[in-house]
């Protein structure tokens, strides 16, 4: 509501420098871990192989980045804290950019809101320090350094302390700061970074990696299993893939190795860490029929191409990008993991194995009683009835309809045969357990399956096979339903209306900004039209894409192979068990269920001694 006079109207004033800065600052810099992604940024900008960071009190009340690049010179110092000063670009063209930084804008607003001070050296220059404190600029002046540039930030949001009120704890910001440091670590395998936390005069080294040797997958394999961890580069498939200008590389885990949020999808363009929606949505859309939706893949996945194609000066953070043709490099994501994962077979991660060795690990908080030393009431009765005098057949044979166990008796199978099987990933089958677990003795250890699961798989990639070959069969409506959207809806749902078609959903205009629905998919039933439509819009707003109508699909199919799979509690003969493991052996993806867990679990004989002490 406008309160002023009706004589009075308001005046148009050009803003300072200060205030300008210091507007300026709140898009760029956020928080303390922005202020460090900026320095770093322009210290890798700098050509520095070795950046070091210090930070106190979650950096609110120090950031010093020191860095071997190429320094400045004291006529460039000033320069370089002017706003929309920059070297990486000359202005004649916004696409054409290569490096990290180039709206020169970080610098000045980091000296507008804090008390900033750089010290730098060129070689074949002396080394000069400049600083800034709440946006007043003091002389350059001479210092002691022997190359490279030290970047000090104390104080930040002295100068706008409301922005203080909206920072968050000391420890939240400092996980904030480690997780900038280790996303662009990621970013330049080559550089070497330390974290060091200086706060309460201690000094403690919170991050370090050393720079990475190698080619790029070397190279990248080595500093992700710094970051990462070994366990997700143990589990995770090397990408490279290549489509009409678009390059993508790195590491996708297997389905096996899912986190329950997102925190280990790491996606990159040209370079640098972005949180970009069409490339989440492609990532959901590789991983969809592995994984619940509550599970989330593990992933670092960089995407390169000619800087013309992807526009980067979307957001003054530079976290958004928009590419010129998005349908592309979702495409080429979808199509690269999901023949990565294809060529996994039936690989499931090894932390399976890990969590299984764990979970059969006791925990001892006493000391160790074992089970023949305090016996069960079960233990006991079956002993007792197996001591007691019988009339005929005597012994443990009794029993044996006390006990799911079946043993395989190889007695009756061909000794070679079983040899031979033994010598496949998955071994040959010796057994199963309460009629849901097959036993296989592979090799080098043993294999546990869970025989409902494996199979509630392969009769999902039977069904999803014979669907790609024949289509989707599609149900004409008899009387087609008609759906009133916006102007925009309509337009976006009929760009996709081929695809849709493709998948057993036929639409057409209907007049106005109206659609009609003349076929749904067969296998779905009865189908509220009205509703898929708004769902598949809903979609596309959110991710770009729609895999709506294919993941219902799926999903019957799923339920379908539910319902014609092995049950659990049914014995198996032998040979069934065999066929079993063969055709997981020949099917991808049979490594996890239609949910994303393990099918079965592999334990090396090493591990297994190393639970009896035998190592």
């Amino acid at each position: 509501m406008n309160t002023q006079a009706p004589n009075m109207r308001p005046v148009i004033r050009q803003l300072d420098d200060a205030a300008i800065n210091r507007i300026a600052a709140g898009e760029v810099v956020e928080r303390p871990a922005s202020a460090v992604k900026e320095l770093v940024e322009n210290a890798i900008d700098a050509g520095a192989r070795r950046v070091e960071i210090e930070i106190a009190d979650g950096g609110k009340t120090l950031i010093r980045i020191s860095d071997d690049g190429c320094g400045m010179t004291g006529d460039e110092l000033p320069l370089a804290l002017s706003r929309h000063a920059t070297s990486k670009i000359d202005g004649s063209d916004l696409l054409n950019i290569h490096s990290f930084g180039f709206r020169g804008e970080a610098l000045p607003s980091l000296g507008a809101v804090g008390r900033l001070t750089i010290q730098s050296r060129a070689h074949g220059f002396d080394a000069v320090e400049l600083s800034v404190e709440g946006g007043q600029m003091s002389a350059v002046k001479p210092c002691a350094l022997n190359g490279g540039t030290i970047v000090t930030l104390r104080d930040l949001f002295f100068a706008t302390p409301a922005r203080l009120k909206f920072l968050r704890s000391d420890r939240s910001e400092t996980m904030a700061i480690t997780d900038v440091i280790k996303r662009l670590s990621m970013a330049e395998p080559s550089v070497g970074f330390t974290l060091r936390d200086v706060s309460g005069g201690k000094d403690r080294v919170t991050f370090r990696v050393e720079a990475e040797n190698g080619d790029l997958f070397d190279a990248l394999r080595g500093r992700l299993g710094r970051v990462m961890g070994t366990e997700f580069t143990e589990n995770a498939l090397a990408i490279d893939a290549e489509r009409e200008g678009f390059r993508l590389t790195g590491y996708a885990a297997l389905p096996t190795y899912s986190r329950g949020t997102a925190v280990a999808q790491h996606l990159f363009v040209n370079g640098r860490p972005v949180r970009d929606k069409t490339l989440i949505g492609a990532l959901r859309g590789a991983y969809h029929d592995f994984l619940s939706r509550d599970r989330h893949p593990a992933v670092a996945l960089f995407v390169d191409c000619d800087p013309h194609k992807v526009d980067v000066n979307v957001h003054p953070a530079k976290s958004e990008v928009r590419f010129r043709d998005p349908g592309i490099v979702r495409g080429l994501i979808v199509s690269s993991l999901r023949h990565a994962l294809a060529e996994a077979g039936h690989r499931a991660s090894t932390t399976v194995a890990d969590m299984t060795l764990g979970a059969m690990r006791p925990e001892v908080t006493e000391p160790r009683v074992y089970q023949m030393d305090r016996p069960s009431l079960g233990a006991r009765t079956a002993a007792y009835q197996a001591q007691a005098p019988q009339p005929v057949n005597p012994g443990f044979s009794d029993l044996a309809q006390s006990y799911s166990a079946r043993v395989v008796d190889p007695v009756d199978a061909d000794p070679q045969a079983i040899q031979s099987d033994e010598g496949l990933p998955l071994g040959a089958a010796r057994g199963q357990v309460h009629e849901n677990y097959i036993i296989a003795q592979t090799e080098t250890g043993m294999v546990i399956v869970d025989q409902h699961a494996a199979h509630e798989r392969l009769v999902y990639e039977k069904l999803k096979n014979q669907m790609a070959e024949n289509g989707v069969a599609a149900q004409a409506l008899l009387i087609p339903e008609v759906v009133d959207l916006s102007p925009d809806d309509q337009a976006q749902i009929l760009a996709v209306a081929d695809d849709l078609a493709q998948m057993g959903l036929r639409i057409e205009p209907f007049g106005g900004d109206a659609i009609a629905v003349r076929e749904t998919p067969a296998i779905l039933g009865e189908v509220n039209a009205k509703a898929v439509i708004l769902d598949i819009l809903d979609e596309l707003s959110d991710v770009g894409q729609s895999q709506l109508v294919r993941e219902k699909i799926e999903a019957i199919l799923s339920r379908v192979a539910c319902h014609g799979s092995i049950r659990s509690g049914r014995r198996m003969r032998a040979e069934e068990m065999n066929a079993l493991l063969r055709e997981m052996e020949a099917t991808p993806h049979s490594g996890q269920c239609n949910h994303g867990r393990p099918t079965y679990v592999e334990l090396k004989l090493s591990d297994i001694e190393r639970l009896f002490g035998r190592t």
